[in-house]
């Protein structure tokens, strides 16, 4: 039985993204292993607290990923 565990700084995700999260992750899941592993797949979202989290020595919110993420978007 897999549990997959996803940290993400809270506020970042809506519930409806975080729905469609586990539902992508499990899809993948079932994808690789079949069918009968669907209703054994566990995904847990587990949210940190902004500022609790930190890159290159940056503690980082929500807000900044929000701007790495609309950065990204502008790049591609």
């Amino acid at each position: 039985m897999p549990l997959v565990t996803i940290d993400v700084i809270k506020d970042v995700f809506t519930p409806e993204q975080k729905q469609d999260i586990i539902s992508r992750v499990t899809e993948t899941m079932v994808a690789i292993e079949g069918e009968a592993l669907r209703p054994v797949t566990w995904v847990r979202i587990q949210e940190v607290e902004q500022g609790d989290w930190g890159i290159g020595g940056q503690m980082l919110k929500a807000a900044d990923v929000h701007a790495m993420a609309g950065a990204e978007a502008q790049a591609a």
